[in-house]
């Protein structure tokens, strides 16, 4: 049987600003024409769909198309991940055709898609995002007696479900689509922060038994552990500058009939390369950078003094620069300050913040408490999308 792995799809997300529904649906072009070509029998996406609980209209009307595309060649299997709403994403599930499914529930984690090809059955089973606090009552085995706070505790009793289920199939091949970190994987500075009592992995070994596991959360496409068995696709595309570097791909894996596989990473397009740019004011209206030009550009300007008209006279030359400052390269002093972006740790900046307003960094205790507080926040927000 041949899989399509994919995911971490972000539809309506941006980069700095810039629009990338275009860009995300030249990626959807591209992974139709892939599935077609490469006569895939089954796809799978491992969560974060769209970017947040409530998507723009266009990015839902993208999926849709998509589904309905992918479907006409191949069975399409989604699980949701953090940011996606399971309660939206998995709305009219139930009465979707047998070719696109969405395994939404954390409850049904147990109920695989059961497909077949020549050499015999397959059942895949998806574990959506599952946030302990949510979910610890749910998959516990005796009612009222909830699961450790704890991703390893509600992932490990996931599968436990998932091989009590495989245990009355014998002889059919695994895999498993689920959204999770786990321990081994390197993450990319994008992925939103899903810790919970201070830890967000779990470990690799909650997954083994299975023939293949198809992870999604981490933008970085890899594997986990010794071979195959356990991958990452990765996004589409890149998120954060922090991924400039990574080869964006979906992963074409052929499950064999004695549930062996193996892998090909297919690069997906690349609408705009992401540059780093670290010049003076000269330099930039040089040419020096002329290749560059087409880019997404992050530009420091690194003259002691502050150029006239810098931010025009950069745009003249990056037309697609997404951020543009000033950066003395003689005065180090003036980046001894930490800024706070979108991929900065929250409980860090909490933590800067108490040590700037009280002139001493937090202890043990005060940073426990911030975590707590964090993870609260977080748990609330959650518990909004699942509404």
């Amino acid at each position: 049987m041949r899989i399509l792995h994919t995911g971490d799809w972000h539809l309506g997300r941006t980069l700095l600003g810039a629009d990338l529904l275009g860009h995300q649906a030249a990626f959807c072009d591209f992974l139709v024409e892939t599935v077609r070509a490469r006569s895939v029998d089954l796809v799978v996406v491992a969560g974060d769909v769209f970017d947040r609980a409530i998507p723009p209209v266009d990015a839902v009307r993208m999926l849709s198309l998509t589904l309905e595309r992918l479907s006409e060649t191949a069975t399409v299997v989604l699980t949701p991940g953090n940011h996606d709403s399971a309660a939206r994403l998995g709305f009219g599930a139930g009465v979707m055709h047998d070719r696109v499914r969405i395994l939404a529930e954390p409850g049904g984690v147990g109920t695989p898609v059961l497909l077949a090809d020549e050499a015999g059955p397959v059942a895949v089973h998806g574990i959506p995002y599952l946030h302990p606090d949510l979910t610890r009552y749910a998959l516990a085995a005796v009612p009222d007696e909830p699961l450790a706070r704890s991703h390893q505790a509600v992932v490990g009793a996931a599968m436990e479900r998932v091989r009590a289920d495989l245990a009355t199939r014998p002889g059919t091949r695994s895999v498993v689509v689920a959204h999770a970190f786990v321990g081994g994987a390197e993450p990319s500075d994008s992925e939103q922060d899903i810790r919970v009592g201070g830890v967000d992995m779990v470990a690799a070994s909650v997954f083994d038994g299975i023939d293949y596991v198809a992870l999604g959360h981490l933008h970085g496409p890899q594997r986990v552990g010794p071979g195959d068995r356990i991958r990452y696709a990765g996004s589409p595309l890149a998120f954060s500058f922090g991924e400039r570097h990574q080869r964006k791909s979906v992963t074409v894996v052929d499950l064999a009939p004695d549930g062996s596989v193996t892998v090909e990473l297919v690069p997906t397009p690349v609408p705009r390369r992401l540059v780093d740019v670290r010049t003076t004011i000269d330099a930039i209206e040089s040419g020096a950078h002329h290749a560059d030009a087409d880019a997404w550009v992050r530009v420091a300007v690194t003259d002691t003094v502050h150029p006239e008209r810098m931010y025009a006279r950069v745009k003249a030359h990056f037309p697609h620069a997404l951020a543009i400052t000033h950066e003395p390269a003689d005065r180090p002093e003036r980046q001894a300050a930490r800024a706070v972006t979108a991929t900065s740790d929250p409980v860090e900046v909490a933590a800067d913040f108490v040590a700037f307003a009280t002139g001493a960094a937090p202890d043990d205790d005060d940073r426990a408490v911030l975590t707590e507080a964090y993870e609260a926040a977080v748990l609330a927000m959650h518990d909004d999308r699942g509404r």
